[in-house]
């Protein structure tokens, strides 16, 4: 079975890759191998604004120059490109509620990117000017979010596969992750991927820890929809979520299902 991780990006002291991050599921705090996509150059080291428990030390959003797309066919991806919503019953508070796009999901381990936790500070018009990006009237703008309690003054951006830069993650066919200056630089301009959110931080998995907390009851799967992943109405995404699988939250229990 294929044991490639995703590309990962670089910490903002070098070029070198860095040590993976520990995983923050909603059960344990072992590290896995699986990390986000790791890029070089230009980077998003110092984003003031810091949600959730960070357990290594923040990598950069930064300008990809060497890595090409990863095509899911590369690895074996079980979760991969799916959506997890939280049970009504999730112990976990960081997770209340909570809708995953997964982006990796290995033997190693699976990270994923949370969806519906909107951020108001910094706005992406206040993190264009501390990266230096000069927006092209009418500029676009997308979403900031809280990805997920690990390195959020990491930055990614999950976005439709019509736009893809040389160290963009190929999730699946119609959906990408990058951890590259260029895309937010292609968004300000009036160009980049057709739908995007910008997520600091992500929800990561140590080996084994995301099929135990399926199995577990932790979680539900489902398979992705655009709107719910990319739309501004954060408050209604998770019933939107297990109203894809015909559930109403009021009753549902506590027995774990898959779309």
């Amino acid at each position: 079975m294929a044991k490639r991780p995703p590309a990962r990006p670089v910490s903002s002291q070098s070029d070198e890759l860095s040590e993976p991050p520990g995983g923050e599921g909603a059960g344990s705090n072992r590290s896995p191998r699986v990390g986000p996509p790791r890029s070089r150059n230009s980077s998003l080291a110092d984003e003031p604004r810091k949600r959730g428990k960070r357990s290594a030390q923040a990598g950069p959003l930064s300008s990809a120059k060497s890595q090409r797309p990863t095509h899911p066919s590369e690895t074996d991806h079980f979760l991969t490109g799916q959506m997890l919503v939280a049970m009504p019953a999730m112990a976990d508070p960081r997770f209340t509620q909570s809708v995953i796009y997964v982006c990796a999901h290995t033997d190693d381990g699976a990270m994923g990117i949370v969806v519906n936790r909107p951020i108001e500070r910094p706005s992406f018009d206040d993190l264009l000017r501390q990266l230096e990006v000069e927006p092209v009237p009418p500029a676009r703008r997308i979403r900031l979010c809280a990805g997920g309690p690990v390195d959020n003054a990491r930055g990614f951006v999950l976005h439709t596969a019509d736009w893809t830069g040389d160290g963009s993650l190929r999730v699946t066919d119609n959906l990408a992750l990058t951890a590259s200056l260029d895309v937010l630089k292609a968004i300000a301009e009036g160009g980049g991927p057709r739908a995007g959110i910008l997520a600091l931080g992500y929800a990561g998995w140590g080996p084994g820890q995301l099929d135990a907390e399926m199995t577990q009851n932790a979680w539900l799967s489902v398979s992705p929809d655009e709107r719910i992943l990319f739309d501004d109405d954060h408050s209604t995404k998770w019933r939107r979520a297990l109203a894809k699988l015909k559930i109403d939250p009021l009753l549902l229990s506590g027995n774990a299902g898959h779309a």
